[in-house]
C-alpha cells in the first residue's frame, strides 16, 4: 500500500483539468521524493513496484507518466530514489528552456501563429521569442470544454503578446489567416504520431489544406518508446450539458504526415524516421 501522502498527490493528478503532461510528470516526481522520505528497504521496493502501475494509470495517454515511472529504479535506497526524481525535474526544466530557444527560431517577424489548448512548451517558445525581441501575434482556440485556451490567453496578456481567442469551431476559418501552427503534445508515438488535446488533428488537417507548417513541441520524455499510434488509449471524461451526455474524448491522434516537425531539446525531429 502506498502512503496516504503519495496517494493524495496521485488523486490530485487525476483531478487536474487544465495543466497537461509536463505538469503531471513534475507532480509525479514530487510524489517519488515524498515516498523516498517515508520508506526504505523492502517497503520502498514494494511501493516503487506499485508506482510503476499507479503513475501511468493516472492518464494512460500521457507518455511522460510512463517514462517517469521507468526512470525511477526499483531500489530500497531512498537516496537513490530522491536523486533520480530530482534529476528528472532538472532535466525537464533544461529541456523546456532549450525547446523555447529552438522553437523561437521558427518565428519570423510579424508571424501569425495558431495554437490549440495550453502547452507549457509552446508558452516557453513564446517567452523566448519575446526575449529575442520578435514581434508576432497568436490566434488561440478557447479549447472547450475545459477552456485551457483562456489560461494561455492570460499568459500572453502578461507577456504583452497580441492575441485573439476563437471558438474551436472556427479553426478552419482562421487557418487561412495564419502563417505557423504550434501545439504541444502529451505523447509522441514511436511511429511519429502526435497525441494532444482533441481538436489538434482537425487543426493539422486544416493547416495542411492551407499550406501552413504545423509543429508540435514536446520534451523527450513525451516520446513513447513502445507505443504505436493504433495502440494509444484515449481517455474519455464524463460531460453533461443541459441534461444531455456529451461525448468528451480528451485527446486525438494526428498522423505523422501532417506534422512538419517535433520540437525537442535535441532539435527539431522529423517524424517518423527521427522519432
Amino acid at each position: 500500500m502506498l502512503p496516504q501522502e503519495v496517494r493524495s498527490i496521485l488523486e490530485e493528478m487525476r483531478a487536474e483539468r487544465i495543466r497537461g503532461a509536463s505538469w503531471l510528470a513534475m507532480r509525479g516526481a514530487e510524489a517519488y521524493m515524498i515516498l523516498a522520505g517515508l520508506l526504505e528497504g523492502d517497503e520502498l521496493k514494494n511501493a516503487l513496484r506499485e508506482m510503476r502501475t499507479e503513475v501511468p494509470a493516472v492518464n494512460r495517454t500521457m507518455a511522460s507518466l510512463y517514462n517517469l515511472s521507468r526512470f525511477i529504479p526499483i531500489t530500497g535506497n531512498p537516496e537513490v530514489v530522491r536523486t533520480k526524481a530530482e534529476e528528472f525535474v532538472r532535466l525537464a526544466g533544461e529541456a523546456k528552456r532549450e525547446i523555447g530557444n529552438i522553437g523561437s527560431e521558427l518565428i519570423d517577424e510579424n508571424e501569425v501563429i495558431i495554437t490549440h489548448s495550453f502547452s507549457s512548451a509552446v508558452l516557453e517558445i513564446f517567452k523566448a521569442a519575446v526575449r529575442k525581441g520578435k514581434r508576432f501575434r497568436v490566434v488561440l482556440t478557447e479549447s472547450a470544454p475545459d477552456y485551457e485556451g483562456i489560461v494561455l490567453a492570460r499568459e500572453l496578456e502578461r507577456l504583452g503578446v497580441p492575441f485573439e481567442v476563437i471558438t474551436d469551431a472556427q479553426i478552419g476559418l482562421f487557418a487561412e489567416k495564419v502563417t505557423l501552427a504550434l501545439v504541444g503534445a502529451d505523447n509522441v508515438t514511436r511511429d511519429g504520431a502526435v497525441v494532444n488535446k482533441a481538436g489538434t488533428y482537425l487543426l493539422a488537417l486544416t493547416c495542411h489544406d492551407n499550406g501552413v507548417p504545423f509543429y508540435a513541441a514536446a520534451e523527450s520524455f513525451k516520446l513513447h518508446p513502445e507505443l504505436s499510434s493504433e495502440d494509444v488509449e484515449i481517455v474519455e471524461r464524463p460531460y453533461v450539458r443541459q441534461g444531455y451526455r456529451v461525448r468528451n474524448l480528451l485527446f486525438d491522434v494526428t498522423p505523422w504526415r501532417y506534422v512538419r516537425g517535433v520540437i525537442t531539446e535535441f532539435g527539431i525531429l522529423v517524424p517518423p524516421k527521427e522519432i
